[in-house]
């Protein structure tokens, strides 16, 4: 299938060919007719885009202040590295459409193949988009135009607007902006029987969209014609609607807005609040979140729970709703706003039209069109960089199922400078992962059918970077297959799956390597090197300044991400077995009960080991971010190693030896380098048992607390 996508670094539109999304639990498979173009977010994304890195930094000082800090704890050239790897991922565009349902995931009742749909969020620029069941709407046969449907996201986001601003039947309402969803606005809230004024810079008023007066926002007597037309009391609500760099929208409301009056922003503008007429008038500000409750909370977009309609009148997918009934019942018709229709293969055009606008065309709402394109459905799509059939010289086949965002910005940049891979096959069940990482990194082929890596030949290894609750399934498969698997930890939630995992890898002949990649790190190597602990014991202790999660994040779910301390402690637990050599022992976990920080992500784990040594793991999500997130001391035989962050290492012991790296090196070159000396069978595999028995021992003391 075709996907558009906006690169960063240029601000050029970019028709991608990717496999089309296969169908999850909770979701529905779109095939898309037609998506809206947003002439205010997308044009402001691709305006973005289109300037040099000093104007994106003035613009964007929040994400600037990121970075210093970043560079302070992990080194200028790791942060300035990983910046730039960001700007190198193509963006998706697109966040309404509508379509036709072609495949139904489990848990999906309300909706059949073949049903014409409006679809929001997840509705991307896409010949196909998978979409959450919540985030579809079914269109009546009703309404006979359907390109209206298109525009449901922002019939959703009118709609918050009107909610949160408690609009009544028969009140005065301002809309300050007359774009798109200015209008879309003021047509609901006629539909409603309200009183419209709207107000713009210019008269972009409407035949159809009955207002009781347009006022031009910059003229100096717009507030008193305002009181003119409402008694003198002024309007009851305003929507701003309005994208605008100025805090003009925002001035005016307050002048507007009668006693006890309610302002909500649904649009984009400067926010600078004067607080006189606040508080002469008690007014409220309130701002919208897009298209209401529901929004940006996974359990509703992504895993299908809704909200009781008892306690939520109008959810995000309700509001949706809402408006296509409005369109169905001929409540309200927006047909005239569609001033153009593109190809989707023109996608460009459009583009241009809405950013640089050479023709000076007039614009309101802009539609792609897709046309009929059998290919779109083919599970495995070959690169155009070149029809490469075999992997040449002695570099290993690599296919990888997952591409995710530590696949794109750490794994693959990595694997790429060593030179020693070659990017054979990529697997992956969304569109959009796929495009986003072969656009950067080339591989021969994508697919959505991870069987087709296992099958291939010339594939060596398979890399496995999916959500934490399906490694266990691709690493089994692939052994099994007798390939080769490099796992990004951990490798499993459960002691059940670790059991499934080591009886394939003893039977496969193959080889298992896990993504704990501190052992390879530099530093490490020489704190390994000077330490003498064949002879006398060492004392460990790693402090991880994790930094907050929130609680709905995927890694957070035991069920999905296993929580924090399996998915990411399981590093310091192993960098402190390589170091001490010998078996551990014991190994324990003790978490702090803080009301603050609910989810199991605060801990102390102790280790012991055949040495006599012992260890100590601080795992912790209370810190700044400002503090290093890794620390490492080791106290042996009168004299103390401490490594901050993989940047650098002090060694204290009859003198002072300091050493400081230019960029953060957390071994993940020299692991990759491991791995291929082991797959061209230069070096033993002495990882995976080390991998195997940090698993088994942190899982069993996680399953006894």
């Amino acid at each position: 299938m075709k996907q558009l996508f906006l690169s960063v670094n240029s601000g050029e539109m970019t028709v991608v060919e990717t496999p089309a999304p296969t169908v999850k639990d909770h979701t529905v498979i779109v095939e898309t007719l037609y998506s809206v173009v947003s002439a205010g977010t997308e044009r402001s994304l691709a305006s973005f885009g289109g300037k040099n890195l000093l104007q994106k930094a003035m613009e964007r000082p929040d994400q600037v202040k990121k970075v210093t800090e970043k560079m302070s704890t992990d080194g200028i050239l790791t942060t300035i590295e990983g910046a730039f790897g960001r700007l190198k991922d193509p963006m998706p565009m697109g966040y309404t459409a509508v379509g036709r349902i072609t495949d139904v995931g489990r848990g999906v009742t309300d909706f059949r193949v073949g049903d014409i749909v409006a679809e929001v969020g997840q509705a991307y620029h896409s010949e196909v988009n998978r979409v959450g069941k919540n985030l579809v709407v079914k269109v009546p046969q009703e309404l006979e135009d359907i390109r209206q449907a298109a525009f449901g996201a922002l019939g959703g986001i009118a709609l918050e607007g009107i909610h949160q601003a408690e609009v009544v039947p028969g009140e005065t309402v301002a809309v300050i902006g007359l774009g798109l969803l200015g209008h879309i606005c003021a047509r609901i809230l006629y539909a409603y029987g309200c009183d419209v004024i709207g107000y713009d810079v210019v008269d972009k008023s409407l035949p159809n969209t009955k207002l009781k007066a347009f006022i031009n926002s910059a003229d100096d007597s717009a507030v008193d014609i305002t009181k003119s037309l409402t008694k003198g009391r002024g309007v009851d609500k305003v929507i701003i609607t309005a994208a605008a760099n100025s805090n003009a929208p925002i001035e005016l409301s307050q002048q507007i807005t009668r006693d006890r009056g309610i302002i909500c922003m649904i649009g984009v503008t400067q926010l600078n609040l004067d607080r006189r007429p606040f508080y002469e008038r008690e007014l409220t500000f309130k701002i919208a979140r897009s298209y209401g409750p529901g929004r940006y909370d996974p359990a509703y977009e992504e895993a299908g729970f809704d909200y009781p309609i008892g306690y939520v009148r109008f959810t995000e997918g309700r509001n949706v709703e809402e408006f296509i009934r409005l369109l169905a019942t001929k409540r309200m018709d927006i047909s005239d706003l569609i001033t153009h229709v593109f190809s989707f293969a023109d996608a460009a055009k459009a583009y241009e039209m809405i950013t640089s606008n050479p023709n000076h065309e007039k614009y309101i709402g802009v539609l792609l069109q897709y046309d009929e394109n059998n290919e779109k459905w083919d599970r495995v799509v070959k690169s155009l960089a070149g029809e490469k059939t075999s992997v040449k010289g002695d570099k290993i086949g690599f296919g990888l199922i997952g591409a995710g965002n530590f696949a794109r910005v750490t794994m693959l940049p990595a694997m790429q400078a060593t030179g020693l891979y070659h990017f054979k096959g990529l697997a992956t069940t969304g569109g959009i992962g796929a495009a986003q990482a072969n656009e950067v990194f080339h591989f021969d082929y994508t697919t959505n059918d991870y069987k087709e890596l296992l099958k291939d030949p010339d594939i060596d290894l398979i890399g496995i970077s999916t959500q934490h609750n399906s490694h266990a399934k691709f690493v089994i498969e692939s052994l099994e297959a007798g390939k080769s698997v490099y796992c990004e930890k951990p490798l499993c939630l459960t002691l059940d799956e670790l059991d499934r995992i080591e009886t394939a890898y003893r039977k496969s002949g193959a080889q298992l390597f896990c993504g704990l990649n501190r052992r390879h790190a530099p530093l490490i190597g020489e704190i390994k090197k000077d330490m003498k602990t064949d002879s006398v014991p060492a004392v460990y202790d790693y402090i991880a300044n994790a930094g907050f999660i929130p609680e709905n994040h995927w890694t957070q779910d035991e069920t999905k991400g296993g929580g924090r301390i399996i998915g990411e402690a399981i590093h310091f637990v192993d960098t402190i077995m390589y170091l001490d050599g010998s078996e551990l022992t014991d190994l324990k976990v003790s978490f702090a009960e803080n009301p603050g920080y609910p989810k199991k992500d605060n801990a102390i784990i102790t280790l012991r080991f055949a040495s006599g040594a012992v260890g100590t793991i601080l795992y912790t999500s209370m810190g700044s971010k400002k503090y290093p997130k890794e620390q490492l001391r080791v106290f042996s035989n009168g004299t103390v190693y401490e490594m901050n962050n993989y940047v650098s290492m002090f060694k204290y012991g009859s003198g002072k030896k300091k050493e400081i790296k230019l960029r953060q090196d957390k071994g993940f070159g020299a692991e990759y380098g491991m791995i291929a000396d082991v797959l061209k069978g230069k070096k033993e595999n002495n990882v995976a048992d080390h991998a195997l028995k940090a698993h088994r021992m942190l899982l069993q003391a996680l399953q006894q607390d």
